[in-house]
């Protein structure tokens, strides 16, 4: 996997992040850096906890299913891609962000932007990625996601829920097209 693959990742993993980070940002009506610092810690360091969880169970089977490894990256990708495109098409407002930064609505919405980040570490296991290329992996998604949804926070009060949307369908299709290139590479190898 190459440095711009990673990063692709990284930014499609951290758009429901930051589409939250946004949400909290309107909702808390100031935009403190303590506040930003927060929710970036929160999300950026379950976003690289999730798929160092899923690479850590996937990898003690990864081995038994090499000949079929690109599908199942495929499918995985595929199906977080469709899921973040169809949840950012649907028109209904269930819950807007609550402005609390405390412990228990921190880690509520941190374990539920992070689940597609479970998945990836699955399919970075079944693309043989070893412990010495995780670590650098899992380090650039919970960056990424720090800085954005940092700047979600700030970017919040400015654009609102205008770009929220079209930042999931982007992450979403980004996803998408990184696992059909992931099944092209291994089908035409």
């Amino acid at each position: 996997m190459t440095i711009w693959e990673l990063l692709l990742i990284a930014v499609a993993l951290s758009m429901d992040a930051f589409a939250v980070a946004v949400c909290k940002g309107l909702a808390t009506q100031k935009h403190s850096l303590k506040g930003m610092l927060i929710v970036g810690a929160w999300f950026g360091g379950f976003q690289a906890l999730m798929p160092l969880t899923g690479w850590l169970i996937a990898s003690n089977f990864s081995k038994y299913i090499t000949k079929f490894d690109h599908w199942v990256a495929f499918v995985l990708l595929a199906a977080i891609g469709i899921n973040m495109i169809r949840e950012a098409l649907k028109k209904d407002d269930e819950g807007a962000a609550s402005a609390s930064l405390g412990f228990r609505t921190m880690l509520i919405m941190a374990l539920a932007t992070s689940i597609d980040a479970l998945a990836i570490g699955v399919s970075f296991a079944f693309l043989a990625m070893d412990g010495a290329g995780i670590i650098p992996a899992v380090c650039c998604i919970g960056a990424v996601t720090f800085f954005l949804s940092a700047a979600g926070m700030r970017v919040g009060a400015v654009f609102g829920e205008k770009y929220k949307a079209k930042a999931e369908i982007a992450g979403g299709v980004i996803l998408i097209a990184l696992g059909i290139k992931i099944l092209i590479e291994h089908l035409t190898a």
